[in-house]
């Protein structure tokens, strides 16, 4: 009797280590299923859209980026995020930047881009622009930059020097094209960028070029700045360069009304007035000989290479034609420039188009 009661005691022990056991793996493996869920189970979700983008910017805390992430409404569970987050050390490693969010991602993908600042770049485009002030909005449109300190930049004596430039010349050194910057990109990161671009721009040939004509890159800048105002058809610039290039090397002033709009800080004017040459600005080219002090926009690389490859020809005069085309009417004498001008000047009145 005494032994069966020890072997129903054994029994029991057995069972009941057993279920404590199991028990013990279960929770354990509750536990793990609810680590590994929170880690690894899909997070973000975007809809019909395949990815987003959240922007952190530069200073932001931990918190910042919670209620970014928040308002997004990228994030399915912000609380499972602010778990793996603080698992992950995420609010002590905070990185600004613009971050590319898949639908479907996890936690733990989503919390080491953001520690580790594995931004996505920005596509940067400008062209068109005449002044600083453009520039900085264009540029600030697209990245985290401070347009006023871009644009501040222009009226500084140090920083265009810093660059090998002074403040009529800076500009020459923004080539329009795109570019990939990261979104938190600064001024002075943006500058330097700016600047290699500018030395990559000039290769080899392109200074034999601009040697073979007798100008500096600044002043090829500064002459397809002319160009740029002068004509928008792209297959009329090499030769209305052709033609500026002819009065430089004969000394005649170059007589771009562009350089009188700049002068008058007035692009608006559809119509050059005698009273308009007067401007004593040493933009004023029918007063001035040469080249202005520097560009008066910033020239399109197709403004630039027609300088560089200017066509060769005896023209010293153009006029508008008189039909809207946006063409010429190119002369080699002042008598056929004349005859030209007339008529254009007989179809702005006819216009009505005074000023």
């Amino acid at each position: 009797m005494h032994i069966n009661m020890g072997k129903n005691l054994g029994k029991r022990i057995v069972i009941i280590v057993s279920l404590s056991l199991a028990l013990v793996i279960a929770a354990g493996g509750f536990y793990s299923y609810k680590i590994y869920s929170k880690m690894f189970f899909p997070n973000v979700s975007l809809g019909d859209k395949e990815h987003a983008y959240i922007y952190i910017p530069t200073g932001s805390t931990y918190a910042a980026v919670i209620s970014i992430i928040e308002e997004s409404g990228y994030v399915t569970s912000i609380e499972s995020f602010k778990w793996a987050a603080s698992r992950m050390g995420y609010p002590y490693s905070v990185k600004s930047g613009r971050y590319k969010l898949a639908n479907g991602t996890n936690n733990k993908d989503l919390v080491s881009i953001l520690r580790a600042g594995l931004q996505t770049p920005v596509r940067v485009t400008f062209t068109g622009f005449r002044t600083p002030q453009q520039l900085a909005q264009l540029i600030a449109n697209q990245i985290e930059v401070d347009s006023t300190e871009i644009a501040n930049a222009f009226t500084d004596n140090e920083i265009p020097s810093q660059y090998g430039f002074n403040q009529q010349t800076f500009i020459a050194m923004f080539i329009p094209n795109t570019y990939e910057f990261f979104w938190n990109t600064n001024a002075k990161g943006f500058f330097d960028r700016m600047k290699r671009e500018y030395e990559n721009f000039w290769t080899d040939e392109k200074e034999q070029k601009a040697q073979d004509i007798g100008l500096s890159r600044v002043k090829v800048s500064t002459l397809a700045s002319i160009v740029e105002e002068e004509t928008i058809k792209a297959d009329e610039r090499q030769r209305v360069a052709g033609v500026y290039i002819n009065r430089l090397k004969r000394g005649i002033p170059l007589q771009a009304d562009p350089t009188i709009k700049y002068a008058m800080g007035n692009f608006t004017i559809r119509r050059i007035l005698t009273k308009h040459l007067s401007i004593d600005s040493p933009y004023n080219t029918y007063k001035y000989r040469g080249l202005p002090p520097g560009p008066i926009n910033s020239p399109s690389i197709s403004s630039i290479n027609a300088v560089l490859n200017y066509e060769s020809h005896k023209y010293l005069y153009f006029c508008a034609k008189p039909d809207y085309s946006g063409y010429h009417a190119f002369a080699k004498t002042l008598s056929e420039h004349n005859k030209n001008a007339r008529e254009y000047q007989r179809f702005l009145n006819k216009e009505r188009i005074y000023r």
